[in-house]
C-alpha cells in the first residue's frame, strides 16, 4: 500500500458499520467458554430458554419497561417486523413519517393488499418528520434513528390520535439513546447495532395497548402466516423461546452487551458513550473547511454521524484509503447518494478510537493524491 496513515495516528479498532457493526471481544471471548455448551444445543430446553430470559429479564430493566409492558422475540431483523406489523398490529389503516430510506420500507410494508393505502408525511433525507394525525388511521409509525441519513425524531404520542398504536423502529437507537417506552406502543429493534451482537432476531417492547390488538387480530378472520403472526410470537416469549430456532450465539451476545451496559451504569452510560462520539466527528466537521454535518440540529444523531464534503474532496476515496489502512465501513448509504461519510458511534466503539478516525481524516485530507 503506496502512503499509509502513520501507526500512531490509527485506532485500536478500526469498525465503525452503522450495521452490523462492532461487538466487544469480551463477548466473543465469552461465547467461545461460557457460550461453547449451548450452541448446538435444542431451544425448547431449559438451558437456552434461560439465555433467552437473560435477554428479555435484561433488556426489560436496560429500558426501564413500563408495568404490563412485554418484551417479544422472534427469529429475523426488522424487515420481517415490517411485514409482522401489517398482518397484526395495523387494523386498517397506518400512517408514516418518511425521511430515510428505512422509514420509507415501512410504509412500502404497510401497503399491503388487506389495508388501506398509508398516509405518508415525507421529510427529505437529512431531516425528521413525524406523521400528521390523520382520520380514519389506527397506527403510526417513524424511525427513531434514520440509520441511512444519521436523523434522530422524537419518540412520543402524538396528540389527537386518540386509541391509534405509536410504532417505533428503534432498530439503530435502541440500547444507544434513552427513550421512555411509555411514549410507544410497539418500540422494535435488531440486536446487530447498540446492542453488540449479530443479526437473526427481532426484539420489541408491546405495550398492553399492541398486546390487545395482536391477540384480537390474531383470533379474527384475517389470514396471516405463522412467522407473521405476532400472537405466536407472544406466546412463544412467554415461555423464553422462538416459534422456530433461533440464531443462539446471536441470543448469546446480546445477552452479554446488555449485562455490560448494566453493570456499568444502564442505558445512561451506553447512552453517555455514543453521545461523547458523536461530538467529537460533528465538532471536527464544523471546524473543518472542506466538510460538514449532514443533518441539522437538533436532529442529530448520537449514534450515526453522516458528513458531508465539499466537491473536490472525494468521499468514496477517502472511505477506500480508510478500508486500506484497516478502518472500515465508514462508506455511505449507498442508495442516499451523497458525497459523504456514515460513521456509526454505537456504545461499543470507543470515543478515542473515533477521535484517532478524526487524525486519520486530517491525515488524509493533508495527502491527497
Amino acid at each position: 500500500m503506496a502512503n499509509p496513515i502513520p501507526t500512531d495516528l490509527l485506532p485500536r479498532d478500526g469498525r465503525f458499520g452503522s450495521g452490523p457493526a462492532k461487538i466487544r471481544d469480551e463477548a466473543l471471548d465469552a461465547l467461545l467458554t461460557d457460550g461453547r455448551g449451548l450452541l448446538g444445543t435444542s431451544h425448547r430446553q431449559a438451558p437456552v430458554r434461560g439465555l433467552v430470559a437473560r435477554v428479555r429479564t435484561g433488556l426489560a430493566e436496560l429500558l426501564q419497561l413500563p408495568e404490563r409492558y412485554e418484551i417479544v422475540l422472534g427469529n429475523g431483523g426488522s424487515t420481517l417486523f415490517w411485514d409482522a406489523a401489517a398482518f397484526s398490529l395495523i387494523n386498517n389503516r397506518s400512517a408514516h413519517g418518511v425521511y430515510g430510506e428505512f422509514s420509507a420500507k415501512f410504509a412500502r410494508a404497510a401497503s399491503a393488499p388487506h389495508l388501506a393505502e398509508p398516509a405518508r408525511t415525507e421529510g427529505k433525507p437529512g431531516t425528521a418528520v413525524l406523521p400528521e394525525v390523520t382520520d380514519g388511521v389506527d397506527a403510526y409509525a417513524w424511525a427513531h434513528n434514520e440509520t441511512s441519513t444519521g436523523a434522530m425524531a422524537p419518540v412520543r404520542r402524538l396528540a389527537g390520535a386518540g386509541e391509534a398504536l405509536m410504532i417505533i423502529d428503534g432498530t439503530s437507537a435502541a440500547g444507544g439513546v434513552e427513550v421512555d417506552l411509555s411514549q410507544t406502543d410497539a418500540y422494535y429493534f435488531a440486536p446487530q447495532k447498540c446492542l453488540g451482537s449479530d443479526g437473526g432476531l427481532w426484539l420489541a417492547a408491546l405495550s398492553p395497548a399492541a398486546l390487545e390488538r395482536t391477540a384480537r387480530i390474531s383470533a379474527s378472520d384475517r389470514w396471516i402466516p405463522q412467522s407473521l403472526d405476532l400472537q405466536i410470537a407472544v406466546e412463544n416469549s412467554r415461555l423464553e423461546q422462538t416459534l422456530n430456532t433461533p440464531a443462539l450465539a446471536t441470543l448469546f451476545l446480546l445477552a452479554e452487551q446488555v449485562e455490560w451496559f448494566l453493570a456499568e451504569g444502564g442505558l445512561p452510560f451506553a447512552a453517555e458513550r455514543s453521545r461523547r462520539s458523536s461530538a467529537l466527528l460533528y465538532d471536527w466537521a464544523e471546524q473543518s473547511t472542506v466538510a460538514a454535518p449532514f443533518v441539522a440540529e437538533p436532529h442529530r444523531s448520537p449514534v450515526v454521524v453522516t458528513i458531508d464534503f465539499d466537491s473536490d474532496v472525494d468521499a468514496a476515496a477517502l472511505a477506500r484509503r480508510l478500508r486500506e489502512n484497516g478502518i472500515v465501513d465508514t462508506e455511505p448509504y449507498r442508495k442516499l447518494g451523497r458525497n459523504q461519510l456514515r460513521i456509526g458511534v454505537y456504545p461499543t466503539v470507543d470515543p478515542s478510537d473515533v477521535e484517532a478516525l478524526t487524525h486519520c481524516l486530517d491525515w488524509l485530507l493533508e495527502h491527497q493524491d
